[in-house]
């Protein structure tokens, strides 16, 4: 395992326990970001770097009982904090790295993303890797439940112009990772950026 991997680790292991008691409010967040996503009864799709599944019943209720939900995460106690959740009812959990996922390609229809581009040790290595397993015309959904901004005061810190997420730098990284970005929001309350995977 590489630093990059043994760093992620670390920092969500350290937090899985009370991941989801920190962040009590973030549920329309995710809602409305899923919503977005336009999932249809029977799709299949991933959350990339899942945590503790908070999107997985959101997204087993828009594929419904026949759709293939999948949640993949690097960090075993995020994974174990979802199960004790009971998240691992509404999608099937995969411990594994979203850079090297075990999936056929162009096997799904969609992937939701929370929070886990800022935690990619190559991000075009990595969102293409994404596109790979997403069939054509297929979305990709980056979200985090507050805006650039409110998550950089948050944090301590200023956003700078070379922060991935800025929709400058955003745009080219997706188009160069087999994405075209649709739309992209960066308000107080959320962040959502949404791609279609490229014919």
């Amino acid at each position: 395992m590489s630093d990059d991997h043994t760093h992620v680790q670390e920092f969500f292991t350290a937090r899985a326990a009370d991941w989801d008691r920190r962040f009590p409010d973030d549920g329309p967040a995710y809602a409305a970001a899923v919503s977005e996503l336009g999932l249809r009864s029977g799709d299949r799709v991933l959350d990339a770097g899942c945590g503790t599944g908070r999107a997985l019943p959101l997204l087993r209720a828009a594929v419904g009982p026949t759709g293939v939900v999948l949640g993949a995460d690097l960090t075993p106690a995020m994974l174990e904090a979802a199960v004790r959740a009971g998240r691992d009812r509404d999608g099937q959990l995969l411990l594994t790295d979203v850079a090297a996922l075990p999936l056929h390609t162009e096997s799904l229809d969609a992937v939701f993303a929370a929070g886990l581009i800022a935690h990619l040790p190559n991000p075009t290595e990595n969102l293409r890797e994404l596109a790979r397993v997403v069939r054509p015309g297929g979305t990709l959904a980056l979200f985090h439940p507050i805006g650039r901004a409110a998550l950089a005061a948050r944090q301590g810190r200023r956003i700078t112009p070379d922060d991935l997420r800025a929709e400058a730098n955003l745009g080219p990284l997706l188009a160069g990772a087999g994405w075209r970005m649709t739309s992209y929001v960066d308000a107080d309350d959320r962040f959502l950026a949404l791609a279609e995977r490229d014919g």
